[in-house]
Parts: C-alpha cells; sequence; structure tokens
C-alpha cells in the first residue's frame, strides 16, 4: 500500500469532501488544494489508474477500498497528531502545518505508540 506523500494528500482530500459535499470533482479537489485543473487531472488519472479512486462519467469522483484505507488512515493521523500538538501548546495552524508534514513520515509503530500515549 505504499504511495506518494501527494497522492496521500489527494486521497485524504477527497474524503475531508465526501463529507462535505454531496459529490466530490476534480474542481473542487482544486479549489480546497490551491492547485491548477491540469495538475490535479493528472494526479486523479494517476489515482484511477492505481486503482484508489473511480471517476463517472459526470465526473464524480469515489474512492476505492484501497483509497478509502489509504485516506482514513492519513486523516486519523492527521487529526490526532494535529490535537496533539494544540494541546503542547502549538498554535493551531502550525500544529496543523506540522501535522500535515509528520503524517507521511511517521511509522505505523511509532504512530500507534503516540496514539496509545494520547489517547
Amino acid at each position: 500500500m505504499a504511495v506518494h506523500e501527494s497522492a496521500e494528500n489527494y486521497l485524504e482530500t477527497i474524503l475531508v469532501l465526501s463529507k462535505q459535499l454531496p459529490v466530490v470533482r476534480s474542481v473542487d479537489v482544486a479549489n480546497e488544494l490551491g492547485f491548477k485543473k491540469s495538475s490535479v487531472s493528472i494526479a486523479m488519472k494517476n489515482l484511477r489508474e492505481n486503482n484508489h479512486i473511480t471517476v463517472t462519467k459526470e465526473g464524480y469522483i469515489y474512492l476505492t477500498e484501497s483509497g478509502k484505507e489509504i485516506a482514513e488512515m492519513i486523516y486519523e493521523r492527521h487529526e490526532l497528531l494535529s490535537a496533539w500538538l494544540i494541546r503542547l501548546g502549538v498554535d493551531q495552524s502550525i500544529a496543523d502545518e506540522d501535522a500535515c508534514r509528520i503524517e507521511h513520515v511517521i511509522s505505523k509503530e511509532s504512530f500507534e505508540a503516540l496514539k496509545k500515549q494520547v489517547l
């Protein structure tokens, strides 16, 4: 299930948007991330080729099982790391930025140990 950080970010963004919007489209992802539609289109093609998303003929994006698994893992890491840093006294915007970087590199073992301590 090894994927690049950028793919993880896209999958996490699709997950978050799917909780906010009735349907997710490439333009929604581009707007959320502040990226060009052409860049998002290339990323969606790669995610589709790796079977992490499906795209309907109307352009609606859905996570596959593997895509959802990755997105939920990254989202859980982000939420826990961000909350932990805020509790340590880090400003929320900095905590969110740092959590976004840490969530991609922390090992499963370290995250689980941290989770036990934080929760």
